[in-house]
């Protein structure tokens, strides 16, 4: 079908692929085009003739992208684009039903924009659909959110200030290597040189952040979302260790990332790791995994196991 579009309409499509993806190369662009190499370059070309300021990069993390200020058309969506739109906002901002919610205020200006017939439908959506709100789920500080994405892409080291759960507040030195999502909270993945191992740190706990000019490089092939699940249940402030009198595979589905590492033992399996909440981790996470166990360590762990068991004996006593 690509062979039958005019060389305008593949400028065109040009725009189009470099507006959805920044860094597109010469070969994906092409593939994209269904054109050769060389053929995908005159389209850049030609963009660049008509003043559109296209941008190209050297070297692994290189391509084409477009210049900053330059000037687009209006953003088009589909009905199914927009309804879409909306319906992802509400299941991971519940809030933004309120017009008074700062994102909630930025989806009424998009749904305004719209044609009215789509718009119509997009508004109808967001004031009849309700989404209940995730008691888990964060919402960091937009600005340190966009300081700490910044460096990640400049590959340059910061300074954070962290508070943890408890209330005990440090700074560290961390190189940040990505920033990740994950089930309604957002996590900085990073190497901390304070513990001088990978930390995963609650970015709505970051209350100050500096970049510095020592520059890094993140680790070659890395799997952030994989590498943070990982991470999830080390370095923190309390120890866990528990015993399962039970097969791994059975007890590896209750198991959740952050409560640690599942390792086979003689008896069962052992689950090691480390925690901000010893309350939450005995009363909501461990008491939900159908299996025996015994509560090894650390002390704050098993005086929270115990105080769950003595409350629930008092229950039926």
């Amino acid at each position: 079908m690509s062979s039958e579009l005019s060389p305008t309409a593949r400028a065109l499509r040009t725009l189009e692929i470099l507006q959805n993806r920044p860094g597109t190369t010469a070969d994906q662009l092409a593939e994209r085009l269904g054109v050769t190499e060389r053929a995908a370059r005159r389209y850049v070309g030609i963009l660049r003739e008509a003043g559109i300021p296209v941008e190209s990069e050297r070297g692994p993390h290189g391509g084409y992208r477009l210049g900053r200020g330059t000037r687009l058309p209006p953003v088009a969506f589909t009905q199914a684009e927009a309804l879409g739109l909306v319906m992802a906002v509400l299941d991971g901002r519940p809030a933004a039903t309120d017009v008074d919610d700062l994102v909630g205020a930025a989806l009424a200006k998009v749904i305004q924009a719209l044609p009215e017939s789509i718009g119509r439908q997009a508004a109808a959506l967001r004031e009849h659909a309700w989404a209940a709100p995730d008691r888990y789920s964060t919402r960091p500080d937009p600005a340190t959110t966009s300081a700490l994405v910044a460096a990640v892409a400049a590959r340059r080291r910061v300074l954070i200030t962290y508070r943890s759960e408890a209330g005990n507040e440090w700074e560290t030195e961390v190189d940040p290597w990505a920033v990740v999502v994950r089930s309604g909270r957002w996590y900085l993945l990073c190497h901390s040189h304070r513990a001088n191992a990978i930390r995963t740190y609650r970015v709505d706990r970051v209350h100050a952040i500096q970049q510095t000019t020592h520059p890094f490089e993140p680790p070659a092939d890395l799997d952030p979302v994989a590498v943070l699940e990982e991470n999830l249940g080390i370095g923190w402030e309390f120890s866990a260790r528990v015993v399962f009198h039970a097969p791994l595979a059975e007890v590896a589905p209750w198991i959740r990332r952050p409560m640690g590492r599942l390792e086979e033992s003689r008896d069962g399996c052992v689950l090691v790791g480390s925690t901000t909440n010893p309350a939450m981790y005995a009363q909501e996470w461990l008491a939900s995994v159908p299996f025996p166990f015994r509560v090894e360590g650390g002390p704050e762990l098993r005086a929270a196991a115990a105080e769950v068991a003595a409350r629930f004996t008092a229950a039926v006593s």
